[in-house]
This record gives structure tokens, sequence and C-alpha cells, in this order.
């Protein structure tokens, strides 16, 4: 007899670090001081205007349904923020306003991606992107990386690895786990490579916003024709309101509104109009002052971890990770991290979320809390690698 459970359920993989989670929570229920730098959720409140839009709407009592593809308002609004922040035009049919990034995720993957064809994506990566493609019956192929390509997928690693199963390659810059970016000319000839080979070329530019000394460039910039994944909730602090957009290819725009309307109807009404005052100057000012504070956090975490003894061959220009190397103490990750949670009360990430290539060596370190819980978190940390030395 077969078993109920889908087969698919078993290629999918979990996410190890809601175990460290779950047992930080049972620590902080047993009174420990538990500092997080585990999970990828900015320690910021979403900015007052942002709340003060979705309560208006709230209290008019009209919270219905709105069209598959989003607020014709908050579409235009998306649209125009790419004219302002890249010099891009993007015509608002293409965007499509989605529940999350991991929404765009699933419609971009639904309309595109046929059961048995593969996704190139660096290994290490966010492991929900394999997970969406399985989901669709697809296969992620992941390619190892590292600090010689910035941990980024290149021209050359499409070619190499493409094959006539291929059906395109997903590139995140700034990357989870490891904060780096793609340089312009690199991810202009990249999306070139996949449009020669008939592909679909996705982009995750979700920690857009979030980058430091420098600027990220958008896959719009360079082509039409490409997949653009992005959200509320990191630079815009959104992350409980569960709202992203996805920018589509013209030929995808039919498919992508039918798929929508079968999938969720609709992204939250409330979210939506509380996310047309995101683009506001007012908000804008906030955001970007916050973004300066993740950077002083960025130069905090990196110098206290090299002066731990800690290998980061690349020092990360966006998102709010640090992506380490701990071999000089543990070949095991993941009962490192295990293990500092339970001597010292912090929670930190494992490489082996994030893919296989050095993965038992890496930790990631999230640095969405203040400078002074990280400062408690280096000492408890500077401890934790002493009593290691002691008894290796």
């Amino acid at each position: 007899m077969r078993g109920r459970l889908a087969e698919r359920i078993s290629e999918i993989s979990s996410f190890y670090v809601m175990e460290l989670l779950r047992r930080a929570k049972q620590l902080e229920a047993q009174g420990r001081d538990v500092i997080h730098m585990e999970i990828g959720e900015p320690d910021f409140p979403t900015p007052r205007t942002i709340v003060d839009a979705g309560i208006k709407h709230l209290l008019t009592g009209e919270v219905k349904y709105t069209p598959a593809a989003g607020l014709p308002e908050l579409r235009k609004k998306i649209a125009a923020f790419y004219q302002q922040r890249y010099g891009v035009t993007v015509d608002e049919h293409r965007v499509f306003v989605t529940p999350g990034a991991s929404g765009a995720f699933l419609l971009a993957l639904g309309v595109s991606l046929n059961p048995k064809e593969e996704l190139l994506m660096a290994d290490p990566c966010y492991p929900c992107n394999s997970n969406f493609a399985t989901l669709f019956g697809g296969k992620s192929t992941t390619i190892a990386v590292d600090a010689a390509s910035r941990y980024q997928l290149t021209a050359r690693h499409i070619k190499e690895h493409w094959t006539p199963a291929t059906k395109g390659a997903l590139i995140a810059s700034p990357s989870n786990p490891t904060g780096t970016l793609i340089s312009p000319e690199e991810l202009k000839q990249s999306i070139h490579t996949v449009n020669t080979l008939g592909g679909c070329f996705y982009s995750d530019e979700i920690y857009h916003g979030l980058v430091y000394g420098t600027n990220a460039t958008t896959a719009l910039t360079f082509s039409d024709d490409v997949f653009v994944v992005n959200s509320f909730s990191k630079y815009f602090g959104m992350t409980g309101w569960r709202i992203g957009w996805l920018c589509v290819p013209d030929e995808f725009i039919e498919a992508t509104e039918k798929l929508a309307q079968n999938i969720y109807i609709a992204t939250s009404t409330q979210s939506q109009y509380a996310a047309l005052a995101a683009f506001d100057e007012n908000t804008l000012a906030v955001l970007e002052n916050r973004r300066a504070e993740f950077a002083d956090r960025r130069d905090f975490l990196y110098d206290n971890l090299l002066r731990l003894g800690f290998e980061i061959p690349i020092k990360p220009e966006g998102a709010f990770y640090i992506y380490a190397n701990c071999k000089k103490f543990s070949n095991d990750s993941y009962q490192f991290a295990m293990d500092f949670l339970e001597a010292e009360a912090v929670a930190i990430t494992p490489g082996i979320d994030f893919g296989s290539h050095e993965a038992h060596h890496m930790i990631r370190f999230a640095y969405t809390t203040s400078i002074a819980k990280m400062a408690i978190a280096m000492q408890r940390l500077d401890r934790f690698i002493n009593k290691l030395r002691k008894i290796n």
C-alpha cells in the first residue's frame, strides 16, 4: 500500500536553524538571556508611516480582495521606485504583488519550470530556493562557489554546468548567507549567457537597499527578459506583513496572473495598503538611517570575529550576515552552534542550512541585533572558544 505522504516531501530539506531556534526559546522560558543572531529578521519595528497606513485602511472596514496581481496603485509605485532608485523603466503590468518573496518565487518557477528541468544556483545559497524547484518537480543543481567569485555564480559557471535539462540560473545579490554582491559586469554577462542558451534568468534581490559602501544593480538594468524577486521584508522592515513583489518578462504576464489567482487569490489587502507608504520620503529617510546602523553593526561584528580567529575571506557588502569559517575551533559547525547555544545562550546558524560546500566549517552570524547585545555575544563567544581550546 502506498503511503499517504507525498513523495516530494522527502526531497525537501528542513531548516536546521529551526531546531536551534526551538531550543533557544526553551532556554528563554527557563530564564536564560538568549542573544539571537540566527534568524534573518531585522530587530527594528516596521516604520510608523507604514503601520499607520495599514491601520488607516483597516479602520475603513473595507478589507476586501484586491486584484490577484496586486493593488494597481502599489504596482505603479513599485515601477516608479525602479526609475527613482535605478534609473530603470519597468512597465507596471510586469509587476506582481505577492505574499512575500516566497510567493514571488512560487509564481516565477510555477510559470516557467517544468518537471525534471534543472535550475542552477550557488552553493552556499538560501535553502528554500532549492526546495521551490523541488515543489514543482524540478531539480536544483548547486554549484560550489568560494571567495574567488565572491560566492556568486558567474557566466563561466553557468556555461560549464548547462545541460539540455537546464531551464535557467538563479543569482542572489546581496546573497544569503554570504552578504556578497555580484559585480554589474558579471551580472550582465550571466544574463546574456542564460538568454543566449535559451533559458530563464532569476534574480533574487530581496536584500537590495541593505548595501554598504556600494550600490546593488538590478538585473532589470540589463534586460527585460528576466524574473526579478524583491520583498518589503528586509530593507522596508515588513517581515510579518508577508508582502513582496515579482517582475516578469512580457510573455509571462498572463500566465503569472492566472497562477496567482489560483494559488493565493490575492496578497493581504491591509499589507498592500500599508506598503503604499513604504516609498514615501519620510519612510525612506527612516530606512536610510537604519541602513547606516546596519553598516556599523557589520563593521563591529566583522572586526570582532576576525579578532577571535574566524576566517572571513570577503567582507560582506550587503544583507545583514557574515559567513565565517570556524575550522580553527571545530569540524562540525552544527555541533559548534548547538554547544555554543547551550553553554553561552547565543544562537547562530550552521552552514549546513545553506548547502554542502565547506558547510561543516561555516557559521552564519546575523547582525540583526544591537551592537550592545553583540558585544555581550562576542564576550560569550570568546569565553566559549577558550574553553574549547583547553579541552582540545
